[in-house]
């Protein structure tokens, strides 16, 4: 069978005998084009299946209603959360999404961000690769179209940011964690680049100042893949020690239930021995046994406020590039891991 091409806006015209102004605003439901006009140029695009070209007409009228999005990880639990929230409002405000990987790769992020100036995004949602070294190219794009970031972010692009409070979200973590009696807590978290670890581990180091407890370089463990297999290994190195920590706050959950599954395997009371929290609130940290204390963060709603901020800025321009903060709360879910 001979494979059908889309037919043009073009050419409905001319099968119609109409402009193709008017074939075009048919098709858009205005109320300056007659009912049976209507009619005629509905039927005629059924019968050809046409689907509209959006590039085409966002071309014309300097609008697509599409929104691009960038995120280092698509499987990440937390980020498919978001995502969600984005891809809800978005549809809720009459915008399509196209989500795009750039696998924490700093070059592939670039390409990203070119690529959707090239599809003709209306506006670019950014979290930042964890290897990203130079800006440049994101403050270039910040004053072509309207950017927002979210999550992984960076101070220093002006631009609309949508995070949570990172150091004050640790440092309840492990407030709570001294609150049932934790003396020696290690923390388990991401090399230095990354924004987020950064915030957490200052929230942490502030927990532990305002309660007297000294700082242990031994038990301050840092590593690129805060992943569960990372987590099982960092518990091994922390276990191996003279000195055991009592607790383990890791900055993920991935990396929490990494640690628990150590722990389980050396047939460590948890959490009467060692108290473990994570970060996060993912779906397996209430099937893990026991279930993950965890701070829970609201990934649905930092979607949905960033979409909103990103419309905004699209649907009424300022002259200016503008740094703004969107800080939404978290909450600390006690769980059997940490407290009984």
């Amino acid at each position: 069978m001979k494979k059908k091409r889309n037919i043009t806006l073009k050419e409905l015209a001319r099968d119609l005998s109409l402009s193709i102004s008017t074939v075009s605003r048919a098709l858009n439901d205005h109320p300056d084009i007659s009912s049976d006009t209507k009619e005629k140029v509905q039927q005629l695009a059924n019968k050809h299946n046409y689907v509209p070209n959006l590039f085409a007409s966002g071309f014309r009228s300097q609008r697509t209603h599409i929104l691009g999005v960038i995120v280092p990880n698509i499987s990440h639990y937390f980020t498919t959360t978001i995502l969600k929230g984005i891809l809800d409002e978005g549809e809720n405000l009459g915008y399509r999404v196209i989500i795009s990987e750039s696998q924490n790769d700093d070059k592939k992020q670039s390409e990203m961000l070119k690529t959707m100036i090239q599809f003709g995004v209306d506006g670019i949602l950014l979290a930042l690769s964890r290897r990203t070294k130079s800006i440049n190219d994101i403050i270039q794009i910040a004053n072509r179209i309207p950017l927002v970031m979210f999550d992984k972010v960076s101070g220093k692009i002006p631009c609309t940011q949508v995070v949570i409070n990172e150091e004050e979200a640790a440092y309840n973590a492990v407030e709570h964690l001294i609150n049932t009696g934790k003396k020696r807590i290690a923390i388990i978290k991401e090399t230095e680049q990354s924004y987020n670890s950064k915030k957490r581990f200052q929230g942490y180091l502030r927990a532990l100042e305002e309660h007297g407890i000294p700082v242990d370089e031994k038990i301050i463990l840092s590593t690129e893949d805060i992943s569960m297999t990372k987590g099982r290994r960092m518990a091994n190195v922390l276990l191996s020690l003279k000195k055991r920590p009592d607790a383990i706050f890791a900055i993920t959950d991935s990396a929490a239930i990494g640690v628990i599954k150590a722990l389980n395997k050396f047939k460590i009371k948890i959490p009467d021995e060692i108290a473990v929290v994570g970060f996060s609130n993912s779906a397996s940290s209430t099937i893990i046994t026991p279930p993950l204390s965890t701070v829970d963060q609201p990934g649905n709603k930092i979607g949905r406020t960033a979409v909103k901020s990103l419309i905004d800025e699209i649907e009424n321009p300022k002259d200016d590039l503008m740094t703004k903060t969107i800080e939404l709360k978290t909450n600390l879910i006690v769980r059997d891991s940490s407290f009984r």
